[in-house]
């Protein structure tokens, strides 16, 4: 079956290897960090005390509120890259007794579940037997279990081929969350190893995450997710090729010969998570704060379930006094009526995974918050499994809609900055995930205020003098050099663009959370949708022709009446416009891209609504 797929030509590539210790590079790295954030402070305070234009000072003032928001991100941010501290793996258990204490001889029984609602069969059943591929340590017992929360026959009778265990229910309560409660209850394994549909496990993942678990502290070990499919792009001489022929091949390699490799069409949705894990997930790793990212994590049973009963004593009480409240006289039948509607379930009943869109998270806050025993997570930097990535706008908006809704869901209707339990490092790395998601709230000025100074005249700064480059540019300096020395070879400017492109999708999430719309639980496509589905890109397009208009109407202005200020005025707002412009094109040709190859249409989950997107 697999020669049927576009990804068979990849089957072949090695994921990268996790980014080596440089003590030197990393000692560096904070020597910049430190001065970038000290230089910053001290932009800051010119901004706020000398450089406000009387002449605009609500805009003026905007602006500055916009920056000052941006820097709190960008400490939130360097906090989480401060330093790399792997936890010492551990050779896999030899006796039950190394990793459960308690819970005497015999076998270490292991449970995979493998969690699928409508994706393609045949995709789902490499996972399968990948997952059964695995090598298994010899005090090791493992089952497999196929989840299947859309209760197909199709996938029925491939369990049965494949000798897999099959768990289906009779709805979809909960979604992927329900759909793993269901099957902890179906089975008994001391630990469990998430997989999605399209996760394929590679032979070592048993040997080189069980031993962390000779930890009894340990309640979940996350690996990175690696996608093997992402398009590699083509060169720049290939393309050249494709419009002129064999001078253009000629042509583009002699570029390249000078300027390195240059490549066309590569991860057109930015969908490497390289930057994620080997530098964010993975920094978050001693402070405890590495948050669960569900495919290819492995779960101590008893810490889901543990901290499970203890949020449901919490929940159970409190309905208790809320229904014994004075102030809830005759409106105790309303308030049951509420508490038993269907999208309230999970809130008030035993679920080891929070019945939410960003269960895995949503979990992962509540297990280091838990007080009855400091529960560990472990980040694993080493790629032990591929999944799919998304290949299409439409993907790539239905996963992010969803990684947005459901993180800004959490924060505003249940705010675990605020949960004891949490260390201080804790809450600022918890605290870092959804500054970012709110970035979109002050990107949003920052990308119209060289618009609106171009078009209109209206400055945000008192004087474009040398006073203002004095303090603007050391920062400038300083933020870039820092960030490429945090990052350490991944691609910090790609990661600052998509962060500004995603703006529109993000406020979406939040305009859907603030009123109280339920984020959807849809599977992210993995298939090339048909259309380029321009829709999602047609705020970015709007804001790139505005920048344009406003630089031809401030350039038109300064030929007609030159001045020095204007002048000055329309350079920095047009190398500002032109950085928005770089980072906004970035999504809009991500709907032009086509792939290389044709491509089979999969039929999986059906698309995003038109007003999620």
């Amino acid at each position: 079956m697999q020669n049927e797929f576009y990804f068979t030509q990849f089957e072949n590539r090695t994921p990268p290897k996790p980014t080596q210790y440089n003590p030197a590079l990393e000692f560096f790295w904070q020597v910049f960090a430190t001065a970038a954030l000290a230089v910053g402070l001290w932009y800051l305070h010119w901004r706020w005390t000398a450089s406000l234009n009387p002449d605009a000072l609500i805009f003026s003032t905007l602006v500055a509120s916009a920056e000052t928001l941006a820097f709190i991100g960008l400490a939130l941010f360097f906090n989480n890259l401060w330093k790399i501290a792997d936890t010492p793996q551990t050779p896999p258990p030899t006796t039950r007794a190394e990793c459960l204490p308690a819970g005497g001889k015999g076998f270490i029984n292991v449970d995979i579940f493998i969690t699928t609602h409508d994706e393609n069969p045949e995709i789902v059943r490499l996972s399968i037997r990948d997952a059964m591929n695995i090598t298994i340590p010899k005090i090791v017992n493992v089952q497999w279990h196929l989840l299947d929360d859309g209760n197909r026959l199709t996938m029925r009778k491939i369990a049965l081929e494949e000798e897999i265990n099959y768990v289906t229910r009779a709805n979809n309560l909960g979604f992927k969350a329900g759909n793993l409660k269901n099957a902890l209850e179906m089975s008994s394994g001391d630990f469990v190893v998430i997989c999605d549909a399209d996760t394929r496990l590679f032979p070592g993942f048993l040997l080189k995450t069980l031993g962390y678990f000779c930890d009894a502290e340990v309640a979940w070990v996350q690996t990175p997710h690696w996608f093997f499919d992402i398009p590699k792009g083509r060169s720049l001489g290939h393309a050249l090729a494709a419009v002129l022929g064999r001078p253009g091949l000629s042509f583009g390699r002699w570029i390249e010969s000078w300027l390195g490799p240059v490549r066309f069409g590569a991860d057109p949705f930015s969908s490497d998570p390289g930057l994620f894990f080997d530098v964010i997930q993975r920094r978050r790793n001693p402070a405890g704060a590495s948050f669960c990212c569900g495919a290819g994590s492995i779960h101590r049973r008893e810490a889901i379930y543990e901290v499970a009963l203890a949020k449901y004593s919490d929940d159970v009480e409190g309905l208790r006094l809320d229904f014994q409240s004075p102030n809830n006289a005759g409106h105790s039948n309303a308030k049951i009526r509420e508490y038993l509607k269907p999208e309230n379930a999970g809130k008030s009943e035993l679920t080891p995974y929070r019945f939410h869109v960003s269960e895995d998270f949503y979990t992962s806050i509540f297990l280091h918050a838990y007080k009855g025993r400091r529960w560990k997570s472990v980040y694993h930097p080493e790629v032990l499994c591929k999944m799919l990535s998304p290949w299409s706008l439409q993907s790539w908006a239905v996963q992010n809609f969803k990684y947005a809704g459901g993180t800004l869901d959490i924060l505003i209707n249940d705010n675990p900055l605020i949960r004891r339990g949490l260390g201080l490092r804790q809450r600022l790395l918890y605290g870092a995930t959804f500054w970012s998601y709110l970035s979109p709230v002050w990107i949003m000025v920052l990308l119209l205020a060289p618009i609106i100074t171009m078009a209109t005249g209206l400055a945000p700064v008192q004087s474009y003098s040398s006073d203002f480059y004095l303090h603007l540019v050391p920062f400038l300096l300083l933020h870039e050099v820092a960030t490429v020395l945090g990052t350490w070879g991944h691609r910090p400017m790609r990661g600052k663009m998509l962060n500004v492109t995603s703006f529109a999708i993000i406020l979406h999430a939040l305009s859907a959370v603030l009123r109280k719309r339920q984020i959807k639980f849809p599977s992210t496509p993995k298939e090339m949708t048909g259309g380029r589905h321009l829709h999602i890109v047609r705020f970015h397009m709007a804001l790139i022709g505005a920048t344009v208009l406003a630089f031809a109407l401030a350039l038109n202005r300064n030929i007609r009446a030159p001045d020095p200020e204007a002048l000055a005025a329309l350079i920095v707002n047009g190398f500002w416009g032109l950085n928005n412009i770089l980072a906004l094109w970035l999504l809009v040709a991500a709907a032009y891209w086509r792939p290389p190859l044709p491509r089979p249409k999969i039929k999986t989950s059906q698309e995003l609504p038109h007003e999620n997107c």
